[in-house]
């Protein structure tokens, strides 16, 4: 049977809680495989990283979730795989919102100091051993108003002043993401690795960071091949997914 590619199949949803719950459960019931994309019109539960809640207007932004089988890649290619979809993400969004584009670490979208989407993957583990893993992707396209109290959001249309066609915009976003994808189960980690560092955001410039209520600041160096962050003040420091929040 031929692998199939990322968005080989293309299921709209036009309601759903939580696009990763619906392409987790059906995985779990061996009804979905590799490269099957949901696209949600519409979210009323998402998530997003740390236990947030990812907020859409319906119908109007790219909120997809993927399901990759994972049983080629090695445990400790948890962190390429985010760094694969983030970059397959980022070549996508780029080709419109232009340079001014970054990743944020570990896996936001940014464009100049403000979020245009994120990334959430959810992994799904027998034992030792990686089975699948369900890549939750969400963009802002056509939006242009959004809630109070939403921490600097951005959307395409406010970017480029320009409405998209979603399922348009989809299948690109599906095609750069084979992409990466090809390239990470190519064992190609080092350029991985040296294209995400290229893009990260605040690279080589002060940030305000907070770990266990303590707000410091400290100088952007970049993201090793353990998926740390690295940075510099008075001491060369490295932070965990989770260990520091932005301020």
């Amino acid at each position: 049977m031929p692998v199939q590619h990322i968005g080989h199949q293309l299921i709209v949803l036009d309601s759903v809680d939580s696009s990763n719950n619906y392409a987790m459960a059906l995985t779990q019931q061996r009804l979905a495989g590799h490269g099957d994309t949901f696209f949600a019109l519409e979210q009323k539960a998402g998530k997003g990283q740390m236990g947030r809640r990812w907020i859409s207007r319906p119908n109007e932004n790219i909120i997809i979730s993927i399901v990759l089988e994972t049983t080629a890649l090695a445990p400790d290619m948890v962190f390429y795989l985010s760094m694969a979809m983030a970059l397959g993400t980022y070549d996508w969004f780029a080709e419109m919102a232009g340079e001014e584009s970054s990743l944020k670490w570990p896996n936001d979208i940014y464009w100049r100091d403000r979020k245009a989407g994120g990334i959430l993957i959810e992994n799904n583990w027998a034992g030792p051993h990686w089975q699948f893993a369900i890549v939750g992707i969400g963009i802002n396209v056509n939006q242009v108003d959004f809630e109070e109290g939403t921490k600097k959001p951005v959307s395409l249309r406010q970017i480029t002043g320009k409405s998209f066609d979603l399922l348009v915009e989809v299948r690109k976003l599906c095609g750069k993401l084979e992409y990466r994808w090809n390239q990470l189960v190519a064992g190609k980690k080092k350029e991985l690795l040296e294209s995400y560092n290229q893009v990260l955001f605040s690279r080589g410039m002060p940030v305000r960071l907070r770990k266990d209520n303590v707000v410091f600041e400290t100088t952007i160096r970049g993201v090793n091949e353990n998926g740390e962050l690295l940075t510099s003040d008075t001491l060369d420091r490295s932070f965990r997914v989770g260990e520091v929040e932005w301020v």
